[in-house]
């Protein structure tokens, strides 16, 4: 049977499997006409209840986000809600949208390493160098689907900084020759829509004759569309986050700041994430595409369209309220965020982001029901990924390669591919608070966790190390790593989840991280909202996959169209009145 199911996950990256049309479900007229789904990246369901219920310290005990409180007197709010594993924003946002984890979609992170794949034909903007592509034979190649395959990621737009009708931001931002190549594909390079194995409800939606949309925070994460002509978002909006910061004439923020001028420009302007004040300039742009397509335009106002049956965004700036230590250009620093407690009390300047996320959903809101929509949306809010450590205090960066601490990477360093080494000279390892590592030919698994076991005994743990996954512990959640038909291209063939508050970032700049196995990565907010709705909370178990199939159960398609579903029997989420 697991044979049988790798074998299909691997078709569905390879060829395609045959998809099932949507089918209207049975029954009368449904009343749910619109899906507004939402991710606050590294929301926590802690925060949820913290700001809706009140925390001692803050607001004098009272509640400080009004209009997540009102949804959730219309709402189902999921307390054990996990997103993928790993949580990173790539495959998270590939788990909310297809209802397929890793296993499946094949996205394990936005930089990762497929052992078919050949390199891009030039080197991406982060550093991986471009190759050659031999056909018919596995080649193996770093991947990314990040900033580094935009056209120029110094640019907002990610192409000249100009807006253009075709190309603000959305695919055509997207460098073809900066693309891994599929050499059993005549070495054509593999668009983000069909890195991703498994289809999206973008997808199930386009082929009902439904008009959708998406905004998010790189061009890259088109891999919404899933696979085909990366048409089924009919408004894609993907402005580059980690481009250079510039004014941004006409913006308002929710909460009321000109972004006409650069808000913080004592910041280190070569990314809105930066910055407290910045990063809410950035996603003043992706609230303001939701408001314009709430009134039936386009995201950028320029032509009148329709309102989306499946439309929504992703906020950056809480996680960067959560994790950043705020430096000027010479490392100075000038504000800190995260946490005070393990509790969940956000510093003042965390309360300033949660309080904007709020004012941009109230702003939604207020814009629904003037249009009369308001009673007819499905508003779903959750998360790609969490952030760990909750508690600040208890965060530890492991970065050197000297003899007291080290990453799992450098342990292993000469057995990983050049590309995901750290002497390799190129994109380097995929790190965050979790190490995924991919072997070199040559190499033995069992020999190279000998290696990172000796490196982490309980008296003098130089890694951090909390628990490794490889052989038949990788399969309790991957398929088996190897080349197709033996095993799956794209697992790792160790993976190492560190001790908590342990990051291998190199940033100087963080005190959380995310991508890992922990409670504070992966439990994450999950609120289901509509004014038919009685306010219920539900603690039993549940995955933020499960958005994607609870999304087509509530516009009367057939959840069994998608990919994720057939394959991984993902559930619609319990307890709710469709």
């Amino acid at each position: 049977m697991k044979k049988k199911l790798l074998a299909v996950a691997l078709s569905v990256g390879l060829g395609g499997v045959t998809v099932p049309a949507p089918a209207q479900a049975n029954g009368g007229e449904k009343k749910v006409k619109r899906v507004l789904l939402v991710s606050i990246d590294g929301m926590h369901a802690v925060d949820y209840l913290n700001c809706t219920k009140g925390i001692s310290g803050v607001n004098g005990g009272e509640p400080y986000c009004p209009n997540l409180a009102e949804l959730g007197e219309d709402g189902v709010n999921f307390l054990d809600t996990s997103t993928s594993k790993p949580s990173d924003s790539f495959p998270g946002l590939t788990a909310i949208i297809s209802g397929s984890s890793p296993r499946t979609a094949g996205a394990f992170y936005d930089v990762a390493y497929d052992r078919v794949l050949a390199p891009p034909t030039i080197m991406t903007g982060n550093g991986l160098n471009g190759g050659t592509c031999t056909p018919g034979v596995a080649n193996g190649t770093s991947t990314e689907y990040e900033e580094g395959i935009d056209k120029n990621q110094q640019y907002v737009n990610g192409i000249d900084g100009v807006s253009t009708a075709n190309g603000d931001g959305g695919t055509n931002s997207i460098d073809p020759m900066k693309l891994p190549r599929d050499p059993f594909n005549n070495c054509a390079p593999v668009y983000p829509w069909n890195f991703v194995r498994t289809n999206t409800i973008f997808g199930v939606a386009h082929a009902a004759g439904l008009y959708t949309a998406w905004s998010d925070k790189h061009p890259a994460y088109a891999s919404v569309n899933g696979p085909g002509n990366g048409t089924n978002v009919d408004d894609f909006f993907g402005p580059e986050i980690n481009s250079n910061v510039v004014p941004l004439p006409g913006v308002t923020t929710p909460d009321g700041l000109n972004c006409s001028t650069v808000l913080d420009p004592n910041a280190d302007l070569t990314a809105w994430t930066n910055s407290f004040q910045n990063i809410k300039c950035y996603d003043a742009l992706k609230v303001n595409a939701v408001l314009n397509e709430i009134d039936g335009y386009n995201h950028n106002r320029s032509a009148k369209t329709k309102v989306p049956a499946i439309f929504g965004m992703n906020f950056q700036n809480l996680s960067v309220g959560q994790k950043l230590i705020e430096q000027d250009a010479n490392g100075n620093v000038l504000a800190t965020g995260g946490y005070l407690d393990a509790m969940g009390t956000p510093t003042a300047v965390l309360l300033n982001e949660i309080e904007y996320t709020d004012k941009a959903i109230g702003e939604w809101v207020s814009e629904l029901k003037k249009n009369g929509l308001y009673d007819s949306t499905l508003i779903i809010i959750t998360a790609k990924h969490g952030q760990s450590p909750i508690d600040s205090q208890r965060y530890t960066r492991i970065t050197s390669s000297g003899a007291v601490t080290t990453s799992p990477s450098r342990l292993i360093d000469s057995c990983l591919p050049d590309s995901e080494s750290n002497a390799g000279g190129q994109i380097g390892p995929t790190e965050d608070d979790v190490s995924l590592l991919w072997l070199k030919k040559g190499c033995d698994t069992t020999t190279e966790v000998g290696v990172l076991e000796s490196a982490s005994p309980a008296s003098a743990n130089i890694a951090g190390i909390g628990l490794i996954f490889y052989g038949r512990s990788i399969l309790t959640s991957f398929n088996k790593p190897g080349i197709p038909p033996n095993g799956d291209p794209r697992t790792p063939d160790i993976i190492v989840t560190p001790n908590i508050g342990v990051t291998y970032s190199k940033s100087t700049a963080k005190q959380a991280e995310h991508g890992g196995f922990a409670h504070d990565d992966t439990n994450v907010m999950m609120l289901v909202s509509n004014p038919d709705f009685d306010a219920k909370t539900i603690t039993s178990p549940v995955e933020t996959m499960q958005v994607a199939p609870t999304i087509l159960k509530a516009l009367g398609l057939n959840p069994s169209a998608l990919d994720g579903v057939r394959l991984e029997g993902t559930q619609v989420l319990p307890g709710l009145p469709f």
